[in-house]
């Protein structure tokens, strides 16, 4: 954000001191704010910017907001802030980033897709936070580099652009392009940043400022393990449910479960009625259904389609299956999750 932007009255607020840097730092990197970005990884990547600035008393970054229009970006909890420019402005960025919005699968914004084509074909390095690896497939910008998305994303954008190879790593930097998984990931990326062009001093310095004791590897996970989820503690029963995890278009028998994590389909029957109160084959119909949920959410996948990717043969099966689970049906829940 520009020096001085922001609420009513800041005008007459010298930012300079808390590291802001209007013109002259040695990068400049633009933000792109689509309605409905992320509030939480944008701060999350501008204020390591603004940290390292501070830090090192020197003019090492500066960053302008860029938007659809020049009409204020309002972010998806309802907060807006003012933007410098319109995207595809004449203004040359060392790095573009884009900050993804709620629901990048409906974003049809065709400028500024063309707009960040063309920063990429002037050699801007391009990044994006969140769900903006989306737009960023839109664009045809990822081809044979690596991204990362959110783990919820995750199996949307796959079936969304099959041909991308897209990782769950908290973030990724392939041949100059650099995408993170959202949320307080984007510091962890920002700070790889940093210490990539300033050194791990200065890295350091900004992730204490932050509370950030131990930055994350971009190959730590995104998503808390099993048994910090769920509190359990048997590691058979754990093993069991990471495989179905990993596994739900083609679903693995109870029996083939059980031999593979060493012990009888009896043994697990009964650690999931002690543990879960429900039998293998009904969580791991849970499970399914969940994700088939969350395709009918990301994609515009037809209902059979969904029902294939999440292990149902019959699309009529996986709809009654469906209903009976959420009290609605596949195409109900769709029209529901558009609307939320």
């Amino acid at each position: 954000m520009a020096e001085g932007q922001g609420t009513a009255g800041s005008s007459a607020i010298d930012c300079r001191r808390f590291g802001v840097v209007r013109s002259g730092a040695e990068q400049s990197i633009g933000f792109f704010l689509p309605d409905t970005f992320g509030m939480l990884p944008f701060i999350s990547a501008v204020e390591p910017l603004r940290a390292a600035n501070r830090f090192s008393g020197q003019a090492l970054y500066q960053w302008s907001l860029l938007g659809s229009t020049t009409a204020d970006a309002v972010a998806n909890n309802g907060m807006t802030l003012a933007v410098d420019q319109a995207i595809g402005s004449a203004e040359r960025f060392d790095r573009v980033i884009v900050c993804g919005p709620h629901e990048p699968l409906a974003y049809k914004d065709m400028r500024a897709l063309r707009a960040l084509r063309q920063y990429a074909a002037r050699g801007t390095r391009i990044g994006a936070l969140d769900s903006g690896s989306y737009l960023l497939a839109q664009a045809d910008l990822i081809r044979h580099r690596r991204c990362t998305i959110h783990w919820e994303n995750l199996p949307g954008f796959r079936e969304a652009f099959p041909q991308v190879t897209v990782t769950s790593e908290l973030f990724e930097e392939d041949d100059g392009l650099f995408t993170c998984a959202g949320g307080t990931a984007a510091l962890d990326m920002m700070l790889a940043i940093i210490r990539q062009d300033h050194g791990a001093t200065l890295a350091l310095q900004v992730a204490e400022l932050f509370i950030s004791t131990r930055p994350r590897a971009a190959s730590d996970p995104q998503r808390r393990s099993i048994v910090e989820r769920s509190g359990i503690h048997h590691a058979g029963l754990v093993s069991c449910i990471e495989l179905m995890e990993v596994n739900l278009e083609q679903p693995i028998a109870t029996g083939e479960l059980a031999e593979m994590i060493g012990m009888s389909p009896r043994q697990l029957e009964r650690l999931f009625r002690t543990y879960l109160q429900t039998t293998p084959t009904l969580y791991y119909q849970e499970l399914r259904l969940k994700a088939g949920r969350e395709l009918l959410r990301q994609t515009t996948l037809s209902v059979m389609d969904v029902a294939t990717a999440v292990g149902f043969t019959s699309a009529d099966y996986f709809s009654r299956r469906f209903r009976r689970q959420f009290g609605f049906s596949p195409t109900q829940a769709r029209r529901r999750l558009g609307e939320s």
